[in-house]
């Protein structure tokens, strides 16, 4: 599986970094490191979708937008562990 987490400046200031280091912490936690592998994005084109909280990320082919440090754990376990 292939991660990319948008850095652009509107997820920027959404705190893309921390969702970095979540996936981070989450895919060692869960010894994924051999099967997800995740980049950095500049731009996943869903800053103008209304959404006002979070950040876009994408799953292999699927976009979600509104990630945060607060739904981290639901959306790791949805697009991740019950995918890899």
């Amino acid at each position: 599986m292939t991660i990319s987490v948008c850095i652009g400046s509107s997820c920027h200031v959404r705190g893309s970094y921390k969702i970095v280091e979540k996936i981070n912490k989450a895919i060692k936690d869960n010894s994924l490191e051999d099967k997800v592998k995740v980049n950095a994005a500049f731009c996943l084109g869903k800053c103008s979708e209304g959404v006002t909280e979070g950040v876009s990320v994408k799953f292999d082919d699927e976009i979600v937008t509104g990630i945060t440090e607060s739904n981290f754990d639901d959306i790791f376990n949805k697009y991740i562990l019950q995918k890899v």
